[in-house]
């Protein structure tokens, strides 16, 4: 079958699907549960109305259920068990999670990925904030803009492809082809740095290319809020004698501030779900490790997938608390 024709047929068999489930439903519940007759037809109706909106509700819910609470409560149980040789699991508590706790390797991800979440945020969001003011004020702002967001469109792994050649080390009788090891010659240094493979530091170049990618998103949402300012608050400012920095840090960011902080706490859940870029750039090399390699490690590589199970749930629980965080400040925005 021609695959034009197929989406149409898949298009036609869902639309179909849809309007016979709600047509049918309604039907049954009308006629059959809650018959709109006899002396309870009041109450019936009643109850029907109750029920109609779950109803409507329930596809939805039944495909979030498969597609969201199974995996993370099928997730669960494989990090309170272990695999039998010969198939089959055994149930085994937190003997996953002490096991997990005793490898140097998850602590080292910790580590990491605690850095991850101080540095990363924080420059995507100050850098976006300042582009987001600066290029406002200049007539090439949009060019600027379009060019700083460029990155967004990138997928991190050709992202990382991109920094790694950055990053490149040749011999030092051979030109370097890496920027970073150029500009190092250039300046006097005699031998170039294997830039990826440095303790602590090679952490800090990985992080170098999530927040040359999270720029440009902070940058937009940024320049929205910041265009939403009345202009009113501003010039009032100026009137009263406020230079270009009072104005921007007392009377824009504090207007702001709410637009910096869901922007940051977005950031924040992109970084401890971060993989691609260390697992293209170091596979968790030279203590570069992070939450979400090493879960990849123990599931795929290891082929521990009660380890890289109990991995999943810490890297879930981390992250549930900024969304509730989410969560609640759109509601309040809402409101």
């Amino acid at each position: 079958m021609h695959p034009a024709l197929q989406g149409l047929l898949t298009i036609a068999i869902g639309v179909s699907g849809c309007v016979g489930y709600f047509y049918l439903s309604n039907q049954f519940l009308d006629k059959v549960l809650f018959p709109a007759r006899g002396p309870n037809a009041g109450r019936n109706i009643n109850r029907a109305n109750m029920i109609r909106p779950w109803l409507f509700l329930f596809p939805a819910l039944a495909a979030l259920g498969l597609y969201l609470a199974y995996p993370v409560v099928e997730t669960l149980r494989l990090s309170l068990t272990d695999r039998v040789p010969g198939g089959g699991y055994e149930w085994v508590g937190l003997e996953n999670y002490i096991q997990m706790a005793n490898e140097p390797k998850f602590w080292e991800a910790m580590r990491n990925n605690m850095f991850w979440l101080i540095i990363v945020p924080a420059m995507s969001t100050a850098l976006g904030l300042l582009v987001a003011q600066l290029t406002d004020r200049i007539r090439w702002g949009n060019i600027a803009k379009s060019l700083i967001f460029m990155p967004m469109a990138i997928s991190f792994v050709g992202a990382s492809v991109i920094w790694k050649l950055v990053y490149d080390t040749r011999p030092a009788e051979q030109d370097q082809i890496g920027m970073l090891n150029a500009l190092y010659i250039f300046f006097g240094w005699t031998e170039p740095q294997t830039w990826l493979t440095i303790p602590f530091w090679n952490s800090f170049f990985l992080m170098v290319v999530l927040i040359w990618i999270q720029t440009g998103f902070a940058m937009v949402i940024l320049s929205a809020a910041l265009r939403g300012i009345p202009e009113e608050t501003v010039e009032a400012a100026i009137l009263d004698g406020a230079n270009p920095f009072q104005i921007f840090f007392r009377i824009k960011v504090p207007q702001i501030k709410t637009t910096i902080l869901v922007v940051w706490t977005t950031i924040t859940i992109t970084v401890l779900k971060v993989f691609d870029i260390v697992f293209a750039m170091t596979n968790g090399q030279w203590e570069t490790q992070v939450l979400a390699n090493y879960m990849y490690d123990k599931l795929f590589r290891a082929n521990d997938w009660g380890v890289g199970s109990a991995s999943a749930m810490v890297i879930m629980l981390l992250v549930t608390p900024i969304l509730i965080w989410n969560v609640r400040n759109a509601r309040k925005e809402m409101e």
